[in-house]
């Protein structure tokens, strides 16, 4: 009798893990999603870059799977025919003490062996960037946008191919590991039903921690949810850029900062920013969600976060109450742009785990019983690295059940 599993959550991750589950392994796979559609939550919102592996650590799952992932993406849509352009990045320095940071970001790039990554002068950069202002900068000429959500439905279809199903609107509500078998309470048109398993897999994002507690385990790291705002330029001004423009990353802040980036339908989006959310699954500006608020004000960690990092809430703070402020920040980078048909455009969510020390949790972490693996913590790039991740995990969990 072949392997009976469940896969939580249907955004590009979880989608990536059911099929391979199915694809590779020839068990039998539930994909259950609580919302109506696939790639609801971080999977649909963001600016659908592929990552090159610039930013992380060498030797680090990031850094790891990320280089893995993009071969395994374009592979993928490749047969699919979905929307990829390498379109190249430049990290870009607007000053001497930028420009010198470059070096280590550099270095850290060949390191985990991104392609062609090369540094620049002010000279070099306009004539990858014309419109582009710096004195120095890092071109990677790989980076890439592709649609996330159509690769998310793609790996879905190719779970159904394989006999697998796809449940939306099937909301886990229990997770018990009974030593033979996962029983999983799922809530669905009304009713709730419990079903049982050999293996499960949980990929929640944003409810990560929460499906994690269910389960029994820690709630730590916790998940403290901080949303980004992207905002439209106007398509005539599409040709202002060649491919995507970003700041130098400052060590003194958590996030990268307001970048230019093109999407593959031909939008260009400024954005985004980085500032608390006040519910893990708002991305329209409403009311907060209590419980979502409770649990970051309840949580210590956060307050060791945040007296550690007042400077990086003020700067953040100007573009979330201030749109000109935002627009500003990118228009340092691109200053042809015309920012008077700027238009507000979506928002993101991002999954931010935390320690109890008040540290952001920068590795993908996995944790989990021999029946039941749990995906922690799966920030940028976890959507570029998502194939990789799949197998990784999905090896992870077949070596426990063998042990």
């Amino acid at each position: 009798m072949s392997l009976r599993a469940a896969v939580v959550g249907g955004g590009i991750i979880g989608a990536a893990v059911a099929r391979r589950l199915a694809h590779e392994h020839g068990a039998q796979v539930t994909l259950l999603e609580k919302e109506d559609h696939l790639a609801a939550h971080q999977s649909g919102h963001n600016s659908g870059v592929v990552h090159a592996g610039l930013y992380y650590e060498p030797g680090s799952l990031k850094a790891t799977l990320c280089r893995r992932g993009v071969g395994l993406l374009q592979d993928f849509v490749d047969r699919h025919g979905i929307a990829y352009e390498e379109c190249g990045k430049v990290v870009v320095a607007l000053d001497g003490v930028q420009a010198e940071r470059l070096d280590g970001l550099h270095a850290r790039a060949v390191a985990n062996g991104v392609p062609g990554v090369r540094l620049v002068d002010g000279e070099g950069l306009r004539e990858i960037e014309p419109e582009a202002a710096g004195v120095r900068a890092l071109h990677s000429p790989q980076t890439a946008i592709v649609d996330y959500p159509a690769v998310t439905r793609a790996l879905a279809a190719e779970l159904t191919d394989a006999g697998g199903r796809v449940r939306l609107g099937h909301e886990v509500r229990a997770l018990a590991d009974r030593g033979t078998a996962v029983r999983v309470g799922v809530r669905a048109d009304g009713a709730t039903a419990t079903e049982e398993y050999d293996l499960v897999v949980v990929c929640g994002g944003l409810q990560s921690d929460r499906l994690g507690g269910l389960l029994g385990e820690g709630r730590s790291p916790r998940i403290v949810p901080f949303y980004g705002d992207y905002f439209d330029v106007p398509r005539e001004q599409r040709h202002l850029v060649r491919g995507m423009v970003y700041p130098v990353p400052d060590p003194r802040y958590p996030f990268l900062g307001v970048h230019v980036t093109p999407r593959v339908d031909g939008t260009l989006t400024l954005g985004p920013n980085a500032f608390l959310s006040l519910g893990r699954e708002s991305y329209e500006r409403g009311l907060p969600v209590p419980a979502d608020v409770l649990d970051v004000v309840g949580f210590p960690g956060f307050w060791r976060f945040a007296a550690a990092n007042v400077p990086a809430a003020l700067r953040e703070s100007r573009t979330a109450l201030s749109s000109g402020q935002f627009i500003a920040e990118a228009l340092k980078y691109v200053p042809a742009l015309d920012t008077s048909g700027v238009v507000r455009g979506t928002r993101g969510v991002r999954a931010q785990a935390m320690g109890d020390d008040g540290r952001l949790v920068d590795d993908f972490v996995i944790t989990g019983t021999e029946r039941v693996v749990l995906v922690r913590n799966a920030p940028s790039p976890g959507a570029t690295s998502a194939l990789a991740i799949a197998e990784h995990v999905v090896d992870e969990a077949l070596r426990r059940r063998d042990r």
